[in-house]
């Protein structure tokens, strides 16, 4: 594909963060939009973004070296922070920046389950645009295909095997991550309780991993014929429908109390 959109001399412009930069901004576009309708303060969202990029963004590096390529960090050191070459692993990512936004929400004493509802949507917009920087770079590739619609990478900076025809995983995941987004909009102002939209977006975005690992070709197994993203996505998956039955029985208990 065109890892590099443009290069000036030593200067190169890589799709991957342009890509990176342009799904943050849509995700804060969507977010402050619904954190407005929601009535939160004005520039939440956009005083929020700060530590949970940062987060994100070491998160989901760190995790992808440990994960796979550990060498970087007796080879390259300075390549740890090179997120511009591709290698983040949303998992880490989305951990790290959780852990910021929490940390954030207390530290301003906010309504945790109220701003996650809100931002849900935009969360997973934003990862369907970066899996088309994934695409454009050859990361997160495909496993070998002879189906009419695999794609060829044959740029020699591309991340992805070339010359061999692959699964186009990534927008398999940029579709998927669409009709989550679009669940997720429709369903936003018909929640029963705060906590609701979120939990269905990790649920969700669990399932949606399950099913593209099937086709990933840089995945590795670790049991029961697993991969280690679709074992930490299936334990993604549980805990968000425990939290989603936690809150309903938590919800049930409020209403019966109210009655007696």
């Amino acid at each position: 594909m065109y890892p590099v959109l443009l290069q000036v001399g030593a200067f190169r412009l890589h799709s991957y963060g342009v890509i990176v930069a342009l799904a943050l901004l849509a995700a804060l576009w969507v977010g402050s939009r619904e954190a407005r309708r929601k009535r939160f303060p004005p520039g939440l969202v956009g005083d929020l973004a700060v530590p949970v990029v940062l987060a994100g963004l070491l998160g989901g590096r760190l995790a992808y070296i440990v994960g796979w390529e550990p060498e970087l960090f007796w080879q390259d050191p300075l390549g740890i922070l090179a997120v511009w070459r591709g290698g983040l692993a949303l998992h880490g990512g989305l951990l790290a920046g959780f852990g910021a936004a929490l940390w954030y929400c207390r530290r301003r004493r906010l309504p945790v389950w109220r701003l996650a509802d809100a931002l849900a949507p935009s969360i997973v917009l934003g990862q369907g645009i970066g899996r088309l920087g994934c695409f454009l770079s050859g990361d997160a590739y495909g496993r070998p295909s002879d189906l009419p619609w695999a794609v060829v990478f044959t740029n020699p900076a591309a991340l992805a095997p070339r010359g061999i025809p692959l699964h186009p995983v990534q927008l398999y995941e940029f579709a998927l991550d669409l009709v989550l987004f679009w669940a997720l909009w429709s369903l936003r102002k018909r929640t029963s309780f705060d906590g609701r939209l979120f939990l269905l977006y990790l649920a969700g975005y669990g399932v949606i991993r399950l099913v593209t690992e099937v086709f990933r070709g840089d995945r590795v197994e670790v049991a029961f014929g697993l991969s280690l993203l679709q074992g930490v996505s299936l334990a993604l998956l549980v805990a968000a429908l425990a939290a989603l039955a936690w809150r309903l029985s938590e919800r049930k208990h409020f209403r019966e109390g109210r009655t007696i």
